[in-house]
């Protein structure tokens, strides 16, 4: 293994995290845009500075592997903020197709996936210039780009095409909440499956063990992502907006243990995750749900009620599962609402 001043390592080491926990941070906050929230800009700035690093610190790592000595000034500042070029260097000459057929299957998503390649372009353009759109605008810069913004918008389209079924969910209250977050978790086991892709590349060896010993704590760690794992993760708890909600919920207590037992106006079911067969969007493996007056409908979870319709958020001003973070950003609770209201 080469050898590099202790200095150097560390701060190789500093920006594999910064990069990761920058990406974390901006998978959160893409993770909070919903219908009463779009600003994206601070996921952007997020995303775009969080992979620019890794990808920058993945070629430092992978050019000292090859040529036993780190790359010059010059050499990384003439990648400037280009996502793209960087992505595009690092698939032709720093990523291995290994001999597992699993390698086949990393090497297909990152060499053919275009949803991928235009969510980095869009970052990438928005690193370079874009974030500066609304300024290149004002002044009438000829340089003008295109709008960040509009362009994700489009994307989003392409993922979520607008339809008689999507518009329903958008005229729905209960269900308006859940179409953004769809497509965010969509972008995002893009990006996470990307980051499991680069994570196996340094697991077997593409980094050479220096690169073993710089990731072990951070983007390694992506490595151990199954595929019942992407999308799962609910990044928006370690964001400031996130951490400042006041959650609005029930602790059940002796009333309404009574209520269940004895009301007949209160219906209830248990429902386990290994038992459901549709897309399970909870936590936790075990949630109760409840009709009341066959309108009010509920769902309990570890000892606390949260709404599940609107009727039941405004008779009881309680949150519903997503604005709780007890539910999944981008999988549908419409199945459990319907089965409440059927009890």
């Amino acid at each position: 293994m080469a050898e590099i001043a202790i200095e150097k390592r560390l701060a190789l080491l500093e920006e594999f995290e910064t990069s990761y926990k920058l990406i974390q941070l901006g998978f959160g906050e893409l993770q909070n845009i919903n219908i009463g929230n779009d600003f994206y800009f601070l996921p952007f700035q997020l995303l775009s500075q969080g992979i620019e690093r890794l990808f920058k610190s993945y070629i430092c790592v992978a050019f000292l592997t090859q040529h036993l000595i780190l790359p010059t000034p010059n050499e990384i500042k003439a990648f400037g903020h280009d996502l793209i070029k960087l992505f595009t260097t690092i698939k032709r000459e720093y990523y291995i197709k290994y001999s597992p057929p699993i390698f086949e299957e990393d090497w297909q998503f990152m060499h053919n996936n275009n949803i991928l390649e235009e969510i980095i372009d869009i970052l990438s353009d928005f690193g370079k210039q874009a974030r500066y759109y609304n300024f290149d605008l004002i002044t009438s810069n000829p340089r003008l780009g295109q709008n960040p913004k509009e362009r994700w918008q489009i994307l989003e389209s392409k993922i979520l095409p607008m339809n008689e079924g999507l518009i329903k969910d958008l005229m729905n209250p209960d269900l308006e909440k859940e179409v953004y977050p769809q497509i965010n978790r969509f972008i995002i086991i893009n990006c996470e499956k990307m980051l499991v892709c680069l994570a196996r590349q340094i697991s077997f060896g593409t980094l050479g063990s220096l690169g073993k010993q710089l990731t072990c704590n951070n983007v390694f760690r992506y490595t151990s992502f199954r595929e019942e794992d992407f999308g799962k993760t609910n990044y928006r708890e370690n964001t400031t907006a996130f951490k400042q909600l006041s959650t609005n919920r029930h602790k059940r207590g002796i009333r309404d243990f009574l209520n269940r037992k004895f009301n007949k106006n209160y219906k209830q079911q248990v429902i386990k995750r290994v038992n459901y067969n549709g897309d399970w969007p909870f936590y936790a493996d075990t949630v109760i749900i409840e009709c009341r007056m066959k309108h009010w409908c509920i769902v309990s979870i570890d000892g606390y009620d949260y709404a599940l319709n609107g009727s039941a958020k405004g008779r009881y001003k309680l949150d519903n599962p997503f604005d709780a973070g007890v539910a999944i950003p981008g999988k549908s609770i419409s199945e459990f609402i319907t089965m409440a209201l059927s009890l």
